[in-house]
């Protein structure tokens, strides 16, 4: 194996079996706003060339049943650092803005954090979204502590929220580049004849949303040309895009028949390219696990998928911030050159919460009580073989609006939590004589059209006993004594 090669740590043996006499780097590519029908090699009817995603696929493990933990942003990216459902959080719902406090509780074990005491050097690069610093509104002319640096990360370049909220500045470890001083009028959606959509406020002189994914993608590139074989490094990498604005550079105006969005995943996907390229370059593929996944399903809404007759969240019913299967089903890519087994697929249930559990298992690390509450190791799974019994219990989804859903083997239940108990989710229009909820079989129901609560009451209590049990107790990995 590419893997065997010397290294100053010491062997340990992974879940294959063998020992592998060298950690890997890690990096982590999370898009944003990306769906599990845009890539080639998840949709073979999508109409965005993917190259460069493609290739990676062919080189790795493609999950089918991938999911992230919410099917908005903040969330799920807390739930990915951490491995903790972040409605055991401070956020219940909906998302953060560019002034919100920090999110991530002093002292919670993180991908960063954990890589970190296991001797990596440690960079985020992207859309942090997570807070920053300790008070509402943060104060840009002042350090914005806590922030990425406080929960593990040795160096950070990042925008506070998403592309389309203020205030619109990097902030390079927890210090703002340059004051936003300066202020943006709105900007309305493409949909509407706009610029693309961003919400006015503060700027600092000289940002220009356009300009944005390529210098995180330059600062990515140049992170990655820094390091040497002799000490492991993990990135995490949370594009801005293909999330509003849909602001595709000019050579890639035009790459696609979808519009600026279409043209928009096409810079992300050469944006992944560039980055593989950089690490065939300073010859650091052979040793890299890449994850590649997105936060949470398209923001693609019916009348685009008639105009552009692109289904960016291929057949799942939903979008981005549902609680049905296009809200958080999601690509999710695994590539670990002579471990991951090139051109594979994987149903097995997956949560981007997982990530932690299966680095920790790769580097022989136990995580201790109250860290990666929610986190199952998939790692037993990357060398093609199916496992007598699923990875996971169960998991659960989560929406803008509160309404969760649970997911065991074929079944989802779905259904608003509210202060006294489980009642009926907003999507569904209440009726006297009704169910109170969603059933779904996706095995014989993928799209979620026959709704099974009253012909299924067991399965419903079932299922509500344990979303009722994993909220109750605080986690849904079991806890170490």
């Amino acid at each position: 194996m590419v893997l065997l090669a010397i290294c100053v740590f010491a062997p340990h043996f992974t879940a294959f079996g063998g020992s592998i006499a060298r950690r890997p780097n890690v990096i982590v590519i999370l898009a944003d706003d990306l769906g599990y029908g845009d890539l080639q090699c998840y949709n073979a009817q999508s109409k965005i060339p993917t190259p460069h995603l493609d290739r990676l696929a062919a080189q790795a493990v493609r999950f089918t049943d991938a999911h992230s933990p919410s099917s908005v942003c903040s969330p799920t990216r807390y739930g990915l650092l951490t491995g903790r459902y972040s409605w055991r959080s401070r956020l219940k719902s909906g998302v953060l803005n560019g002034y919100s406090p920090a999110l991530i509780e002093p002292n919670r074990t993180t991908l960063a954090s954990l890589l970190k005491g296991q001797g990596y050097h440690t960079a985020c690069v992207g859309k942090w979204h997570l807070g920053l610093g300790t008070k509402e509104p943060a104060n840009y002319s002042q350090p914005l502590t806590p922030g990425p640096n406080s929960v593990g990360f040795d160096e950070s370049f990042v925008l506070p929220a998403s592309l389309d909220m203020p205030p619109y500045v990097f902030v390079e470890n927890e210090r703002a580049t340059v004051v936003p001083s300066d202020t943006i009028a709105d900007s309305q959606m493409r949909r509407r004849g706009g610029n693309g959509f961003w919400r006015a406020g503060a700027i600092a002189p000289g940002f220009k949303h356009v300009d944005t994914l390529p210098t995180l993608a330059e600062r990515a590139e140049r992170f990655v040309k820094r390091q040497t074989a002799a000490k492991p490094f993990f990135l995490y990498l949370p594009l801005t895009a293909p999330h509003t604005p849909w602001m595709p550079v000019d050579a890639f105006r035009g790459r696609t028949s979808v519009g600026y969005y279409g043209d928009f995943v096409a810079q992300v996907d050469a944006t992944v390219g560039r980055l593989l390229d950089v690490l065939d370059e300073t010859k650091l593929t052979d040793n890299t696990l890449v994850i590649f996944t997105s936060d949470n399903g398209a923001h693609w809404l019916p009348g685009d998928i008639d105009e552009w007759g692109h289904r960016a969240n291929a057949n799942w019913r939903g979008q981005k911030a549902d609680i049905w299967e296009g809200g958080h089903r999601v690509p999710f890519i695994v590539c670990w050159p002579g471990v991951a087994k090139a051109g594979s697929a994987s149903d097995q249930l997956v949560c981007l919460t997982d990530v932690m559990a299966t680095l920790a298992e790769l580097l022989d690390e136990k995580l201790p009580a109250g860290a990666g509450e929610d986190s199952f190791s998939f790692l037993s799974v990357l060398d093609g073989k199916s496992p007598t019994q699923p990875l996971r219990e169960a998991i659960v989804h989560h929406s803008s609006d509160g309404s969760f859903a649970i997911r065991q083997g074929p079944w989802k239940l779905a259904m608003k939590l509210g202060s006294h108990g489980f009642s009926e989710p907003k999507h569904v229009e209440p009726k006297p004589d009704g169910p109170h909820g969603q059933l779904y079989n996706l095995a014989d129901d993928p799209r979620e059209q026959n709704n099974r609560w009253l012909a299924e009451p067991q399965i419903v209590a079932r299922l509500s006993r344990l979303l009722a049990d994993y909220r109750d107790r605080g986690h849904s990995r079991p806890q170490p004594e």
